[in-house]
């Protein structure tokens, strides 16, 4: 299935779906689609990528903060992404995606997507994500967390994603 195909059915499918709260872990069903697979017949590792994209929509959307952000002209934007694969997927399979905001800088969020087949890991990936104004200019993570009425810290984040979102941030 599409990349726009699933954003549109969710989109539709949002006012259905139960809210949630954006600092913590949320998952969202799919399935295996043939025009999700490659030559090996099972997804293609850009597929995966794409939805990534689909799973943070969906936390935008059941959290608030898309229409919150949608009013202020802001958007989100990915800066940077790395992905590990454990399992394949396959033809017709089920599986979610949890996406988790694990933690920001100055500049940008941080998120995990984890790739999940029952409770089988399939593949995990971290994304950094800043968000830019439609007007021009780049958002402070500080005025996102304004936007959301949190004043906490950053949560601590493993050395590994640390030093990456590091060499990422230049």
């Amino acid at each position: 299935m599409s990349l726009f195909l699933r954003l549109l059915l969710l989109v539709l499918s949002a006012p259905l779906r139960p809210r949630c709260e954006l600092f913590q872990p949320v998952r969202k069903g799919f399935r295996v689609w043939p025009t999700d697979l490659d030559v090996l017949l099972h997804v293609n590792n850009g597929v995966y990528l794409s939805l990534l994209d689909v799973a943070r929509v969906d936390l935008l959307l059941r959290s608030g903060l898309g229409s919150k952000l949608w009013r202020k002209g802001w958007y989100p934007v990915v800066a940077a992404e790395t992905i590990r694969f454990r399992r394949s997927l396959q033809l017709f399979q089920a599986f979610e995606v949890e996406t988790a905001v694990i933690g920001w800088d100055d500049k940008a969020f941080l998120i995990q997507h984890r790739f999940l087949r029952g409770e089988e890991l399939v593949a995990e990936a971290v994304v950094r994500s800043r968000f830019l104004r439609r007007s021009g200019g780049t958002l402070s993570a500080q005025e996102i967390l304004e936007l959301t009425e949190r004043t906490q810290p950053s949560p601590p984040l493993p050395r590994w994603i640390e030093d990456w979102n590091q060499e990422n941030a230049r």
